[in-house]
Formats: C-alpha cells, structure tokens, sequence
C-alpha cells in the first residue's frame, strides 16, 4: 500500500496555539488526592505534592490546566477551598457519588500550576449558583486588594493577585447529567449575565461559553446557535467535548476517530459563522476544545457507577481509570494531528484527564507513577509541534469504516517553524500490513532529522498496555526515514508499520530552492 501526501512550505493553515497543549484536573477519582496531592508520599514535598508526578507532568508539557471541572464544578463552592486547611468542610459531591475533603483547594492548585509551568484556566459554578459567585471568585482571585474578598485571599497567603485570564462559564450544561441542567435559552441567558459582570470586574478575561458535550447530543447545532445569540458579543471561545471509545470491535471505525473529530470541529465553525453573520457581528469566535479523549464509556456506564453506588459515600474513589493499549495510543496520535489541522478555528485543548482519571499518567497511593501508553503521543507533539499548520493533501489507499464513512489510510499533520525546523505526525491505519508514504513538500529543503514510531512492541499485540512494573509501549526509532531534496523543494520516503503513530524531525538544508 502506498499513499502519497503533498504541501507547500508556504501554504499554512495556520499558527499553532501553544494553548492547543492543554490538560484536566477534576476533583473526580484519584485526579488529585493520590495523584497530584499525596502527603506522606515518599516523593510529597511539604505541600503535599508528589513529585514523581510532578515530574512526569513536567515532561509531558502542558500548557494549560483547566480546573476544578468538569461536572464537580456544577455544585461546587468554591470558599470551601480556601482558608485554613484544618477549618475546611467535607462536602458530598453528588457528581461523582463522592465526599470532597477540600484538603486541595484553590491556591494549592495555583501552586502545583506554578510548579508544573502551566496556565490556569478556571471554571465557575453555574449549576448550583451562578452570577454572584461567579463575580466573587473573579474578585478573590484578579483583584489586587483593598475589598473582603481581595483581602481574604491575601490573608490566605496569595499577597499577588492569581490573574487568572481564562475562565469557562460551567460545564455541560446542555446534558441532563449535568447538576443544574438547563435549556440553551436558560442557560444562553445566564451565560451571558454572567459574562456582562464578569467582564464588568475585569475586562481583558477571555471566556469560554459551554458549547454541545458530544458530536450526538440531539441538541447539538441548535444548543450553538441559541447560545451564541445571548452571548457572542460577550464572549471568545465556545468549547466543544469529545471522546472516542472501540465499539464491539470495530477497530477500523476506531482508528478513524480523528476523520470524526475533524467533522465535529468543522460543522461547530460552520455554526458559528452563520450565526455570527445573523447577528452582524465582525470578531473570531474560537473554539475551545477543552475535554478530548479516548473513553471506554461503557464500562463507566456498565460498571462504575455500579460500584460507585455499592461501594458508598468515599473519599476519591477508582473510577474510570482506564488503562490504555496500544491502539489507544495511535487513536490519541490522531485526535492530536486533527487539532493541529484546525488550528484556524480551535483555539485551545485540553486532554481530559491529566492524572489517574482517563489519563496519560498513571499513579499508586504510596506507590509509583508512570507513562501510559497515550503519555507518549501527547509529549512529542507538544514537544515539536511549533510554528504554523501546513496545508496537506492526501492521495492513496483509504479506509472503509462502518461509522465514518471512507477515510484516509494514513493521517497526517505537519508544522514548521521560523527557523526551518518542523515535524510530521503520522498514522498508519491499516491493521495489518506497513504503509509506504511519499511526502512532498515544495518550497523548503529538509533533511530528517530523527524518526519515531509507536506500535506493537514485538511479540505483542495492539491490546498491549503499560503498568507500574513494565512500561513496553514507547516511541523507538523508525528506521529507513529518507529525504531527497532538489531545486522544487523535498521528497521524503518512510514505511510506516501496521497501527503505529509516528513522527520524523525535520531539519533544514543549506542550497537553493524555487
């Protein structure tokens, strides 16, 4: 099988968002008690943050933290987490069957977001409350003093303002999962109040409106359109939920999940714009894609909530801490390379969740932390993918999925840097047989630098995972990777393994070019 894929060098899509990078901290599971916060961990510093984990976070790389939810935030209060630890209420967390301790609260999460090197972006509660407590917490994190709120939060320690500049308007309030689910007028209303005060108190936020939790919500276009009416004078981005799962061994469908996700992105932009031009407004909204992954959603369904409801009132409970396999991996290779396809409309992404909880980092009470297997993906490309989005052209065998429809056999995404450097991020769909890929990229002289592959290690199968004893599923070199340049820009040759996510470093050559 071959394939062949073609760009320009000067025909990009556009630039690459180091928001684009982002991660997910829930109070849900053992996302952070055991997982980020483990007093008495042999590798906890004396806030009580791991450091085994906090260092795997560091090498993942990413850029932005969206904190506290998710659906805990739709009955969260947020003053339970602020003050002295000892004198902070134990609360029930309806969402997920849970009691929160609010021993980790607010600035010990601006802390560990310090230590990981990463933006906070903040969501307020509109579930439960709603535009008050919203302007309450705005005030008690960006406002520099002189006001009770202010001065609460300097007499907690943070003398300095947070300045925060992100902040989501709820989560999921289109789902009737959602505590505090409403209709999209109701919500579209309250939405845009809040945002007005808000905006009142600070006016150089960004704000993200909640957008449609899945591609198959029965809302999802109208819940847009109704939303974006009440509020896109008031806001900047508009998020976007998906995630992807194998079903009853469609693999095929699976490994397609990125065909799915660039659709979903797409149709949201199309939505967007038409109702943007019905208003006659002149301005970008983006669109935030700030929960994405691959779920096993049917055991949650199946299985934990079973466990959750037998098991109890308890403090962090193990829930959906999938643990991920090979095809996971290239799945999330994928999601990852469909985000940088569409960068002139997603403005930042965050991979849900960044530890124990659907996460790349796995970690055990008193115990280790490691790389699952879809760590490895995520690190490269926030690693390399700099620059600007190249425009690409696929041609060549395809794929015939049950649930997408045909789609190309091998996906790609590739950037470039000011300096010459750039990086192809490639998936190999077929199953069962390597891929040749001639790459054409007209404009530049390249030279490969260095080329990876994850795929099934050796006398494995693609159900492989990574545990706390033995971590197999890595990127290793991809041998045979070649580039040939001339006059009209560079040719470059690779054989890509059956399922395998790969990425060649690309480097650039001195000599003349058209």
């Amino acid at each position: 099988m071959t394939v062949h894929i073609e760009g320009d060098a000067g025909q990009v899509i556009g630039p690459v968002p180091r928001r684009l990078f982002g991660s997910f901290v829930e109070h849900m599971g053992r996302s952070v008690y055991t997982g980020l916060y483990e007093p008495g961990h042999s590798t906890s510093d004396g806030r009580g943050f791991r450091g085994d984990v906090l260092e795997l976070v560091r090498e993942l790389g990413p850029t932005v933290l969206r904190y506290p939810g998710g659906n805990f935030v739709s009955s969260y209060r947020w003053e339970d987490g602020v003050g002295p630890v000892e004198s902070r209420p134990a609360r029930l967390d309806p969402a997920w069957h849970s009691v929160e301790s609010n021993r980790f609260g607010l600035h010990e999460f601006v802390a560990w977001a310090e230590a990981a090197g990463a933006e906070v972006m903040y969501a307020v509660n509109l579930g439960t409350r709603g535009i008050q407590e919203a302007a309450d917490v705005l005030e008690y994190c960006n406002h520099a003093g002189g006001t009770e709120l202010s001065e609460r939060r300097r007499a907690n320690g943070a003398d300095r303002p947070f300045g925060f500049k992100l902040w989501c308007l709820g989560n999921e309030m289109d789902g009737p999962w959602q505590i505090g689910h409403k209709t999209a007028e109701e919500y579209g209303r309250l939405a845009a109040e809040t945002a007005r005060l808000m905006r009142m108190i600070d006016p150089d936020l960004e704000l993200v409106v909640a957008g449609s939790s899945h591609a198959d919500m029965p809302t999802f276009g109208s819940w847009e359109r109704t939303v974006l009416r009440h509020t896109a004078e008031l806001v900047d981005h508009i998020s976007l939920h998906a995630y992807y799962q194998e079903l009853h061994g469609d693999t095929d469908s699976y490994l397609a999940s990125g065909a799915a996700l660039d659709r979903y992105i797409r149709t949201t932009a199309g939505v967007i714009d038409e109702t943007l031009a019905e208003l006659g407004l002149d301005k970008k909204i983006g669109i935030s894609v700030d929960e994405w992954n691959v779920w096993d959603l049917r055991r949650w369904n199946e299985v934990d909530q079973a466990e959750l409801a037998a098991g109890g009132w308890r403090h962090h409970p193990r829930i959906i801490e999938d643990t991920y396999t090979v095809t996971d991996a290239v799945v999330v290779g994928s999601l990852l390379s469909s985000l940088l396809r569409n960068v002139d409309r997603v403005t930042m992404a965050n991979q849900a969740q960044l530890v124990n909880v659907i996460a790349p980092i796995r970690s055990e009470p008193g115990g280790p932390a490691w790389r699952q297997t879809t760590f490895h993906p995520f690190q490269r490309v926030a690693a390399l993918a700099g620059g600007a989005s190249l425009r690409l052209s696929v041609d060549g065998d395809r794929l015939r999925t049950a649930q997408h429809g045909e789609v190309d056999l091998v996906d790609v995404a590739a950037t470039v840097e000011e300096s010459g450097r750039g990086a192809v991020f490639l998936t190999n769909r077929a199953t069962a047989s390597p891929t040749e890929v001639r790459i054409r990229l007209r404009g530049a002289r390249f030279g490969v630098y260095a080329a990876e592959t994850l795929t099934t290690p050796d006398g494995e199968t693609r159900h492989t995972v990574n545990t706390a004893d033995s971590q197999p599923v890595r990127p290793v070199p991809l041998p045979g990777a070649a580039a040939t340049s001339d006059p009209g820009g560079t040719t470059i040759t690779v054989t890509l393994p059956p399922l395998s996510w790969s990425v060649l470093q690309l480097t650039p050559q001195a000599g003349p070019h058209a």
